[in-house]
């Protein structure tokens, strides 16, 4: 028997023009409008406070089902998603300031870490959904202290899980990944795509004309 090929699998139920997006995050908003999409992004009630006793992965999980159930978004399909920094199964999230950044930082220098980010899915009007977390691994360079205290004063890095982003200067920190770059960025784009069939929707490339990035919409962060 054939099997499918991914654009098979990837092309049934209502095409996907817009969604909304349960987070604050300008990464995320910008890698889904990379698709074509359009983005509102909506308020979740979801309180992402510590979850002890729970593995990082098991807490990317939980905090990307929160923010889904937790958000209002009458008939769009709701999209919400949560990064976790992982270090010897422990999680590393935002630094509170610089000197917890520069800890960080010393911490990945020179070593293999996981990312794992989850994301998840609620269709408004049909009330199905799902949660699905990629992991990647990566490897930093070996820092010297006055690389990582330089990054870490520069603030890039204090909004984010495991005081860096790769997508920014940070790159030239990592010497190696393995897996897939935009799980590090905040959202696993193919996986995503993969994964909507099953909540009824899938995507379709725009028209070359088309392809400009639609201007997102912000009600609330």
């Amino acid at each position: 028997m054939r099997r499918r090929t991914y654009t098979e699998r990837i092309g049934h139920g209502t095409p996907l023009d817009a969604v909304a997006l349960a987070s604050a995050s300008p990464r995320r908003r910008e890698l889904l409008a990379s698709l074509g999409l359009r983005v509102t992004v909506v308020p979740s009630s979801y309180d992402e406070t510590p979850l002890p006793d729970v593995t990082p992965l098991e807490l990317a999980t939980l905090h990307a089902q929160g923010k889904a159930s937790g958000a209002a978004a009458d008939d769009a399909l709701v999209v919400a998603a949560d990064t976790v920094v992982d270090v010897d199964g422990e999680a590393l999230g935002k630094p509170r300031d610089v000197a917890e950044a520069e800890r960080m930082l010393a911490r990945l220098s020179g070593r293999w870490h996981e990312v794992h980010t989850a994301f998840a899915l609620r269709n408004g009007r049909t009330a199905g959904s799902l949660v699905e977390v990629v992991t990647t691994r990566v490897r930093f360079a070996d820092l010297d202290a006055g690389t990582i205290a330089r990054y870490a004063a520069s603030g890039d890095g204090l909004d984010k899980a495991g005081a860096y982003g790769i997508q920014g200067f940070a790159a030239t920190l990592v010497e190696r990944i393995d897996g897939d770059y935009f799980t590090v960025v905040g959202f696993p784009l193919a996986a995503f795509a993969a994964a909507l069939p099953r909540v009824g929707y899938f995507l379709r490339p725009l028209a070359a004309e088309a392809a400009a990035p639609p201007s997102s919409e912000v009600f609330a962060r």
